[in-house]
């Protein structure tokens, strides 16, 4: 879920990858998400510190499409696998780590890690031995693997319909409810598939609703507070003048697909809005999404960069997550 970041790909032993340069989405405590047991947060205990990744509210998609979001982005990766020949030990070029087999097997992991959390109301993290220690070897075909994606996708949403978004659970953040595993997990199906996609050669493509809400999500979760607490080393982007903007352009004027990232404060900032900036990206939406999420490189014709490239090179190291 960090789906962020901590991908064991190990086959069969453990090891925590630095968040800092991993592409996973683990669903931990980490604001984003990569590690499941380093802290509890307890659900519910701090008004003062409710967080808009757990509250639908300022999102572009509401909890139920977030639910029917994961199964249908689960259904669109399994038609991935089945539609043509697809060799489960195809290496993952964005998670190098990783092949196919073992990114999938992450994935249905993370559904069920976080179905049995819901669904017991539970107010610490289970433990998520199954998310990471993931073996090279599967001796399942796709079709089989498909099956098993789907399944545990469908018992998800259907356990966070159940639960309503309002229950009180464990979640990475304080104040946690189902809002958040909803949104987190649907993104977190989003860019794996990307990953399967991309990594079979074929071509990722994805709602723009679906795009925004995924964008907006990384822009929340990357500038929460507790994020220096957990990456002191972002601390080093903050400076006068360091302003970037990222320009979806082929989105109608009302989609406001242009995102500005602040870090002339103490904090790390962000904002739905078109300004001057140190560096200004310009590229479709869905290739947006996939820079920012480190799935692409900007060094790339996809991309216009104009301004201080050093500059999002930085930020772009610094922050991955997703």
């Amino acid at each position: 879920m960090n789906s962020g970041m901590d991908h064991d790909t190990n086959s069969g032993t453990d090891h925590d990858t630095n968040p800092g340069t991993d592409r996973d989405t683990n669903p931990g405590t980490d604001p984003d998400m990569t590690s499941a047991t380093d802290h509890d947060t307890n659900p519910g205990t701090d008004p003062d510190m409710t967080s808009a990744m757990d509250r639908d509210t300022n999102s572009a998609m509401d909890y139920a499409g977030h639910c029917a979001e994961i199964v249908h982005q689960a259904d669109l990766l399994a038609s991935c696998l089945t539609e043509h020949a697809t060799d489960l030990t195809t290496t993952v070029p964005s998670c190098p780590d990783w092949n196919l087999a073992q990114l999938l097997r992450h994935l249905g992991e993370t559904h069920r890690w976080v179905e049995d959390l819901v669904r017991t109301r539970a107010t610490e993290p289970p433990p998520d031995t199954a998310l990471r220690v993931l073996p090279r070897d599967t001796a399942q075909g796709p079709a089989e693997v498909a099956a098993w994606l789907t399944e545990g996708a469908r018992l998800l949403a259907d356990t966070l319909r159940s639960s309503g978004p309002d229950a009180e659970i464990w979640t990475p953040l304080p104040s946690g409810s189902p809002r958040f595993f909803a949104r987190r997990m649907a993104h977190e199906t989003v860019m794996h598939r990307a990953d399967a996609t991309l990594a079979l050669g074929r071509d990722f493509t994805i709602d723009r609703r679906v795009a925004l809400d995924t964008l907006d999500e990384w822009m929340e979760l990357g500038s929460l507070p507790e994020m220096f607490d957990f990456h002191p080393d972002r601390r080093e982007l903050l400076g006068p003048g360091r302003i970037l903007h990222f320009h979806a352009t082929d989105t109608p004027p009302e989609a406001a697909a242009d995102w500005i990232v602040d870090l002339t404060g103490d904090t790390l900032a962000w904002r739905r809005a078109q300004e001057p900036a140190a560096v200004s990206v310009r590229a479709p939406l869905t290739d947006l999404l996939l820079l920012i999420y480190g799935r692409v490189p900007a060094d790339n014709d996809t991309f216009e960069i104009t301004g201080d490239a050093e500059l999002l090179e930085f930020w772009l190291a610094r922050v991955l997550f997703g």
